[in-house]
């Protein structure tokens, strides 16, 4: 079976590619006057064919012989070596044919072909080099353009990882584009949650739902947060597909701010306290808000078209319009105050401010009013104003403005070439209608006398009160002194005049003092001392007169302030000290207390008495710094001796003014708490007679409440005032201490001893213990003894000592007290 299939298939093959041979000697003839290229392609093909049909041809006879199929001669043939050859022989003559044509023919066209291949690559390479740098040109051109604008862009893939942005998103995020490049967005979102959310919301719309703005919370690189308004586009391919996506994104941080500046200043338009209104650059209202109708009392409606003008009040003059407009053309600005007149007609005052809006090449656009009704400021103002220079009482003029008008009328004589007169004026017996009829019968006294005083004056003068019953008259434009002298008599008989009030009638007089300006150049302050001085000396002259200041008065002045000047130092430098002074019983010789004695050790003058001093500043206020001292060195100095077991009771002299503080008492037994081992009564207050007959009534009052807190009292120097017997039995004072010039000459002048006697037979009366100072001499002791006094005290017994002497005094006193011969 293998012999038939192998016979037959090389007869098969003879026949193919004899078919093939035929084919191609055809489609040679064809080729051959086209393409001599193809045809000798073709020439190789059917020589080839041949080869192989001459070989398939042999072989077929030889194997077909070999099987049987043909004579066995064939075979033998065909075996012959010299026929074997053949077979060879052709393979070699076909392929030297092959190779002369492919040598020939097709080897050059391969050539030519490569090169132009070649040339080919190198011309498309070329278009390739050209395309690119074209294309790196518009890419340039392109990232030029996105650099240049302000926002941020990024492109993106399809996962939103960045593939390229612009410069801008170094300035908006802090990122330089190498950093973002490659990286997902979620690196310029506020958090992943954001990210993530953002991309359900933005990334899965279409391309006209992204195309719509949106704001997003995005992180800046130094880890900021700020807010970017997002426009979004998908890229698409040609068939649709998304490929990426491109983002512009722009910092808004600034338009936000200035949205809710917008919105903040719209809400101070609405709801300011201050009236607001804007204007165009013609003044014509074009807004207003709600408090400024308010204000006005007009409606929005009935403000807008108009001119401000519609809220003067025409109270103030065109000048200070005009000023106004001047303000805001030269400085495009203005403020101060506006007498405006509401819708009702009545007058509010504003304080207003006006600023002029001018656009880019300060042209003016609009004018914004602010206006601050101040109109309860103004009376509040007004009213403090006025109780700051007006006194309550009487509505007069006080201190505080009459060192104004003073100064007033001094500048102005200075331009007229006049006068100025000062005139203090003081009511007589004033205090005796405040003792008498009450306090409010007093105060309307002051304001009658204060309308009839003004009813007498010029237009031009001025009358204050600068405290109590003291006045103070400015008299202006004075050309001739007699002029003067018949305005301060006129004045002198207003204030003399009776005044009827309800039942009683009142009558006081005036004290006044004067002085002139320029003939006294001095300040206004001076001026006004100068013309207290000389009041001073009107009450010494009897009181009801006038009279005029001159320089020996005001040398004595100076005179007095400069002593004034230097007990005040000596207080401050402890200059003063106390001496001791003995009481004691004339009969036992047992001391009941010392007598505390102001001296003053003078730097120049030595130690000097309390008649040295004393008496020039008992009407001073000093005083009562002194008496102060006084008190609180007798309480330190008492509780010094109990330090040494001595339980030494003192007296201390208390001035008139000193007496008659409001808070006395109150300073006394704040001293006393604050020596709580003193009981009271070991402090004991010496009152002068005259002093107390001053104002009996309150110096009653005050002993009573001395007497009420343990400290007891006495009368000084008793017998050379008023000694009234009504006053005795009104004054609570345990002693009465006879005055010395009644004791001195007792002996000698039966006058004093009479007197002396009488004081006695007082004190005895009215339960007081009586006291003789001026004890000098044993017979004087004896004397007093016998006419029923039993203490005393003076140079017989002791001289004043300092405190340090005391406790050695004493000790010697009580082995043996020893009676002056």
């Amino acid at each position: 079976m293998f012999e038939i299939i192998a016979s037959a298939s090389y007869w098969i093959l003879v026949v193919l590619w004899l078919i093939i041979f035929w084919l191609y000697i055809g489609s040679l003839r064809v080729s051959k006057s086209v393409d001599k290229t193809i045809a000798a392609l073709l020439l190789i093909l059917a020589i080839d064919a041949f080869r192989t049909l001459f070989e398939s041809t042999y072989f077929g006879l030889y194997f077909n012989s070999l099987f049987g199929f043909l004579p066995i001669g064939v075979h033998e043939t065909l075996s012959h070596p010299s026929l074997m050859v053949v077979p060879k022989l052709l393979n070699i003559i076909a392929g030297l044919l092959v190779l002369f044509l492919l040598i020939r023919h097709w080897i050059p066209r391969e050539m030519h072909q490569r090169k132009a291949w070649i040339d080919g690559l190198r011309r498309e390479k070329q278009i390739a080099e050209q395309q690119r740098e074209a294309a790196e040109v518009e890419s340039r051109k392109l990232q030029s353009v996105l650099d240049a604008i302000p926002d941020a862009i990024l492109i993106t893939d399809t996962e939103r990882r960045i593939v390229a942005t612009n410069m801008a998103m170094q300035r908006v995020f802090g990122y330089s584009i190498d950093e973002l490049a490659g990286k997902k967005t979620s690196v310029i979102y506020a958090s992943e949650k954001d990210y993530e959310q953002q991309g359900r919301l933005r990334f899965n719309l279409s391309a006209e739902e992204k195309a719509a703005p949106y704001e997003v919370e995005y992180k800046h690189r130094d880890g900021r947060l700020f807010p970017g308004e997002t426009l979004g586009v998908a890229l698409r391919e040609a068939g649709g597909e998304v490929s990426g996506y491109i983002g512009v994104i722009r910092d808004i941080t600034e338009r936000r701010d200035n949205e809710n500046k917008l919105r903040l200043a719209a809400s101070v338009f609405t709801h300011a306290r201050e009236g607001i209104a804007i204007t165009d650059d013609r003044a014509c209202i074009i807004n207003v808000n709600n408090t400024l109708c308010e204000m006005s009392g007009y409606e929005r409606d009935e403000l807008l078209g108009s001119n401000p003008r519609i809220l003067h009040s025409g109270l103030q003059k065109s000048e200070f319009y005009q000023a106004m407009w001047e303000s805001l053309v030269n400085r495009k600005h203005w403020t101060g105050e506006i007498l405006n007149r509401r819708k009702d007609g009545r007058v509010m005052a504003d304080l207003v401010t006006i600023s002029a809006v001018c656009d880019d090449d300060d042209v003016v656009q609009h004018y914004v009013g602010l206006f601050t009704d101040i109109t309860k400021i103004k009376e509040n103002q007004y009213q403090l104003e006025h109780a700051a220079h007006y006194d309550e009482l009487t509505n007069l003029p006080n201190r505080v403005l009459l060192a104004d008008r003073l100064m007033q009328a001094m500048t102005q004589s200075q331009r007229r070439k006049n006068s100025v007169a000062v005139a203090y004026l003081d009511l007589d017996e004033f205090k005796a209608v405040n003792d008498k009829y009450g306090h409010s019968a007093g105060d309307q006294l002051l304001i009658d006398v204060s309308k009839r005083i003004l009813s007498v004056l010029r237009e031009g003068d001025t009358l204050t009160r600068i405290g109590g019953d003291e006045f103070v008259v400015v008299l202006a434009d004075i050309e001739k002194m007699s002029d003067c002298e018949k305005l301060l008599l006129r004045i002198l008989h207003a204030a003399s005049e009776p005044i009827v009030l309800d039942e009683y009638t009142l009558s006081v007089s005036a004290s006044i003092g004067v002085t002139v300006y320029p003939q006294d150049l001095v300040e206004a302050e001076q001026l006004i001392r100068h013309a207290d001085q000389a009041m001073y000396t009107a009450k010494q002259q009897g009181k009801n007169t006038i009279h005029i200041f001159n320089t020996v008065e005001n040398d004595a002045a100076l005179d007095y302030r400069q002593f004034i000047q230097g007990v005040r130092l000596a207080l401050e430098r402890q200059e003063l000290v106390l001496y001791y002074q003995p009481k004691v019983n004339l009969e036992s010789g047992e001391v009941i207390g010392f007598e505390a004695l102001i001296r003053w050790q003078h730097p120049e003058r030595g130690l000097l008495s309390p008649d040295q001093f004393i008496p020039r500043i008992d009407n001073h206020e000093i005083s009562v710094d002194i008496g102060d001292w006084v008190i609180t060195t007798a309480l330190e100095q008492i509780r010094q001796w109990q330090r040494l077991g001595l339980d030494i009771a003192v007296s201390v002299n208390v001035s008139p003014r000193q007496l008659q503080a409001e808070d006395f008492v109150a300073k006394i037994s704040g001293w006393l708490s604050d020596y709580p081992s003193i009981t009271p009564n070991l402090l004991e207050l010496e009152i002068l007679e005259s002093s107390a007959m001053s104002d009996i009534n309150d110096v009653s009052k005050v002993m009573y409440n001395c007497l009420q807190i343990g400290v007891g009292s006495s009368l000084d120097d008793f017998g050379t005032g008023y000694s009234s017997l009504e006053y005795l039995k009104l004054l609570p004072a345990g002693f009465l201490k006879i005055d010395k010039s009644f004791i001195r000459d007792m002996a000698e002048d039966t006058d004093d001893k009479t007197i002396v006697s009488a004081i006695i037979g007082l004190a005895s009366s009215f339960h007081r213990t009586a006291i003789a100072e001026g004890v000098e001499t044993s017979q004087q002791r004896r004397q007093l003894l016998a006419m029923g006094c039993k203490f005393g005290q003076g140079f017989g017994i002791a001289r004043p000592m300092p405190a340090e002497k005391v406790p050695g005094w004493l000790k010697e006193w009580k082995s043996k007290p020893h009676w002056a011969d």
